[in-house]
């Protein structure tokens, strides 16, 4: 059964510790609330973390779905015991809602994020930079998918505007009402592999896992007219098989996705100007006043767009001010690490007597 999950002779080895063990390997297929359901070779089995899991896990390191998991069963209970968490090939993350401190992991071992925008007012070229660059982090292969093609009277402006930004992605424009893109968007998720669906809310995600299913799996929801954005229709994240064979997750609507260590990321989402950059006269150009900018050039002549070199701009700056936030707090904590080790040693020290 696991194998039908995207389970591989890769995984196999890597289990084999575990599996000496005496533990199964299962992968968790739905997540909420602290329970996890995962499939295994026994079926699927309602599981929770030990409690040197639960607690020892480092930030981010709490199965999430789509990940493998080695666990002990106990199948005539229909439950499981979640005592370990394989190494994840890709993952997408976010920081969570207005902190810099939390990881979320939104999904695990995804081969394809499909980035899902809509075709109508809400359709935002500056944000789906920012989920390509979260994208490309993560490893899985980025594919642009327009929704509700059937809703815009003249989608050829915002589908050419997608493509200048998705560079190295595939751009589809969808309907699931009329059928179009449907064929291609099925292809781009070859059977065993694992695609995530990530995008604000009311884009159409649970419409599309609806449509890619042939039934009504997930709720969904109208979009308000008056502003274009739709309601949170799914409230936890599924993985779902397919008829194809293809495996399928959906996640709640994420209007604001911060960047986590997404250097690389960045650098893919933005080939064209990291290229103008390396044209430069200088090899550390701030791309301002300098003599001989390539960046400067491309924007005076139109070959840049101004609104993307802003956006590239902003983006890069949120990094370093993540990355000097990330130092603090690793100072920080080596100072209290410390602190606390010569208090444990002036402590033992006065016991035996030296003082």
């Amino acid at each position: 059964m696991i194998e039908d999950y995207g389970w591989s002779d890769a995984l196999r080895d890597a289990f084999a510790p575990h599996a000496a063990h005496g533990l199964i390997a299962g992968r968790v297929t739905v997540q909420q609330r602290g329970l996890c359901t995962a499939v295994t070779d026994m079926g699927e089995l309602s599981a929770r973390l030990s409690g040197r899991l639960e607690h020892e896990a480092d930030e981010g390191g709490h199965p999430v779905v789509g990940d493998w998991v080695a666990l002990s069963a106990r199948p005539e209970e229909g439950a499981a015991t979640i005592h370990a968490l394989m190494p994840r090939r890709t993952a997408f993350l976010r920081k969570a809602a207005n902190t810099v401190q939390t990881t979320q992991v939104v999904a695990a071992n995804a081969d394809v994020a499909f980035l899902v925008a809509s075709l109508n007012a809400d359709f935002n070229a500056r944000r789906l930079e920012r989920y390509l660059a979260s994208a490309w982090q993560s490893g899985a292969q980025p594919v642009v998918v327009l929704t509700k093609a059937d809703l815009c009277p003249d989608p050829e402006p915002l589908i050419e505007e997608a493509e200048a930004v998705a560079i190295g992605a595939a751009v589809i424009p969808v309907s699931a009402v009329t059928g179009q893109g449907m064929e291609a968007l099925a292809a781009a998720l070859p059977a065993r592999q694992t695609g995530v669906l990530v995008g604000s809310s009311g884009v159409g995600k649970s419409t599309l896992v609806n449509a890619l299913a042939g039934e009504d799996l997930m709720d969904t929801g109208a979009i308000r007219e008056d502003d274009a954005r739709g309601r949170h229709t799914t409230s936890h994240r599924e993985l779902i098989r397919l008829p194809s064979g293809a495996l399928i997750l959906d996640t709640p609507g994420m209007r604001e996705l911060g960047l986590l260590d997404a250097e690389a990321g960045l650098d893919a989402t933005f080939a064209d100007i990291e290229a103008l950059a390396g044209q430069c006269r200088f090899n550390d150009c701030a791309h301002e006043r300098e003599p001989g900018c390539a960046v400067r050039a491309a924007l005076e002549t139109g070959v840049l767009d101004p609104g993307r070199w802003k956006s590239f701009v902003k983006l890069g700056r949120e990094l370093a001010m993540q990355e000097r936030r990330e130092d603090h707090l690793a100072r920080e904590a080596h100072r209290r690490h410390w602190i606390n080790v010569n208090k444990g040693n002036r402590a033992r020290r006065k016991l035996e007597g030296r003082w």
